[in-house]
């Protein structure tokens, strides 16, 4: 059983698994134009291309635009302000799509409401990894605020019907009443949230419970790009990906162009028995087209209730529409994949981990049997496009690799995050590795990879990983159904070298043209894909000094199955 007071995940970003599977924003491809009048200054064209996609309301492929950006050019201010202003948009309209929000709102007292933002304060004041600005907190609240009474949706649901006059004298008074005020504590912040709600509803003609709560959500979002309030659906999500299964149609989706491109479907899921493939986009949900509706929107009308159907318009390439009734039922979703003897005559044996969940220590214990029955003598490991998942898992995969030794090291704020992970000779298999990894490799996938690579256990081939080097936990709420993700600690690499901002370097580099925006999972295929090549072509050269790549003993490896305790507070 999972300890659902707190978990640990190191996820790239906001990565959910729901019922339909929809990949974080990190997945969507908007390319950088060019035109000869912005050709002088590529910001001006990124800047231009992004407010396209942000006058059509598409805030996640916006966000995606921007983050791509600021990482070709980190100086620009002009747009990291757009990632900030971007991210609040794109979050607003997720929470507003999301009913187990809305019903929330709908149902919250002001007291209740202060009594919510009271527990995420305490959450946040006990386990983050800074101590922190309560100042900052309220000021990031306070745009939020902004944002939503521009928004359609929040005056909709709300019923406000303030003009904008009246809504910018509001937040004004706000900012200068925050701007004389020091906050040094948690209660002082508590007090003031209760002001500032009272006096905006008055303003603005709605309830205090929406203030209070867009207050609460800027807060949470204001520490870092991983911390995030959870509503009851979201949290459902998360716990789904840790535990690999789910109710839905057993498809990833990604925003493209206004519909849900079909990025992958899950083998024996409900989507694959009706027919749809990669590739396929959904272009309407029970008639309602996806270019009317925002993404999440259209995400969330395909979740529903096991048993249940919806009716999706489906196009594949080079040919027309057609509408498909797909059943809804629970979907196992794998984490190993693509598990082969690549290179028969080499011995080279190779898997895919797409993620770091609940079973994958387990899934890789199968893969590795059957591999080796299977005649492998090196091992291909694909960590590429893995954005991460159980802290625990990444540190049990590499156990499987590593005599002793540290696998990783986390350190946070309280002592209790200190801990440094340790190997284990029992159970160790010997088989020489290689670790393919990309600069969508992030978190556990990159805990994974940099203690294969400190150790010198194995060669990493590819480009240089995300750099995403800190621990989310995963908090519940006793209030209502809903959690906080908060950044608990950050992880270091066996040398002591921290991943935040740079990532792990490969032994051997191969620069890869990027995949086009409609580019599905295929199975791996070394003739077109330069970094499979190349880890083959390490592989190869490693058998030659290899020793036997079983473990040392069935008897040992058996011991080693047993799960160790690891601190109760980094999940089980």
């Amino acid at each position: 059983m999972i300890r659902r007071n707190f978990l640990a995940l190191v996820f790239l970003g906001s990565l959910f698994c729901c019922s339909i599977a929809l990949l974080g924003v990190s997945e969507a491809q908007v390319g950088f134009a060019t035109s000869e009048a912005t050709a002088a200054d590529p910001v001006e064209q990124v800047l231009v291309d992004g407010m396209k996609l942000e006058n059509d309301r598409r805030w996640g492929e916006a966000l995606t635009h921007y983050e791509e950006a600021v990482r070709l050019y980190p100086q620009s201010h002009k747009l990291k302000k757009r990632v900030a202003l971007t991210r609040i948009q794109f979050d607003l309209d997720r929470r507003y799509s999301d009913q187990s929000y809305v019903r929330i709102l709908q149902q919250l007292s002001e007291q209740q409401a202060i009594d919510l933002f009271s527990e995420v304060a305490l959450k946040i004041e006990s386990h983050y990894v800074e101590s922190p600005n309560w100042n900052e907190l309220l000021l990031r609240g306070t745009e939020d605020l902004e944002v939503a009474l521009a928004n359609a949706d929040f005056a909709k649901v709300n019923r406000m019907q303030a003009e904008l006059d009246r809504r910018q004298q509001a937040i004004q008074q706000v900012r200068n009443v925050l701007r004389d005020r020091r906050l040094t504590d948690r209660h002082q912040t508590l007090e003031m949230v209760r002001w500032i709600g009272r006096y905006s509803a008055r303003q603005l003609g709605v309830s205090v419970t929406p203030i209070i709560l867009e207050y609460m959500c800027g807060a949470m979002n204001s520490l870092d790009t991983y911390s995030t309030y959870l509503t009851g659906d979201q949290l459902d999500d998360v716990y789904s990906q840790i535990e690999g299964n789910f109710v839905g149609l057993g498809i990833e989706l990604k925003a493209d162009q206004g519909s849900l491109l079909i990025a992958d479907v899950i083998t024996k899921g409900p989507a694959e028995a009706a027919g749809i493939r990669p590739g396929d986009r959904i272009i309407a949900v029970d008639g309602v087209s996806t270019q009317d509706v925002s993404t999440d929107r259209a995400a969330d009308m395909l979740k529903g209730e096991q048993g249940s159907t919806v009716n999706v318009t489906v196009v594949s390439p080079d040919t027309n529409p057609r509408l498909v009734t797909v059943r809804r039922e629970r979907v196992d979703v794998p984490s190993v994949e693509d598990v082969k003897v690549i290179d028969a005559a080499a011995g080279v044996g190779y898997f895919r981990i797409s993620s770091f969940q609940k079973t994958t220590s387990r899934d890789v214990d199968s893969a590795l049997w059957k591999l080796h029955r299977d005649g492998m003598r090196s091992l291909v490991i694909d960590v590429r496009g893995n954005p991460g998942g159980l802290l625990t898992e990444a540190v049990e995969v590499a156990d499987r690799f590593i005599f002793d030794g540290t696998i990783v090291a986390t350190h946070g704020r309280s002592a209790r995050e200190n801990y440094d992970y340790k190997a284990h000779r029992v159970g160790t298999w010997r088989v020489p590795l290689v670790v393919l990894i990309d600069s969508d490799s992030a978190s556990a996938s990159e805990i994974f990879a940099g203690a294969i690579r400190d150790h010198r256990r194995g060669r990493v081939v590819g480009i240089r990983t995300y750099g995403k080097g800190s621990v989310q936990g995963i908090f519940p709420l006793r209030s209502i159904k809903a959690g906080v993700r908060l950044t608990t600690a950050k992880f270091y690499s066996p040398s002591g070298r921290a991943i935040s901002q740079q990532g792990v370097e490969p032994d051997v580099i191969v620069q890869t043209v990027a995949k086009p925006a409609d580019a599905a999972f295929v199975e791996a295929d070394q003739d077109n894909d330069p970094v499979l090549r190349a880890g083959i072509r390490e592989a190869r050269n490693l058998i030659a000094v290899a020793p036997q790549a079983k473990p040392q003993s069935n008897q040992q490896t058996q011991a080693s199955s047993q799960p160790r305790r690891l601190p109760e507070t980094l999940g089980w």
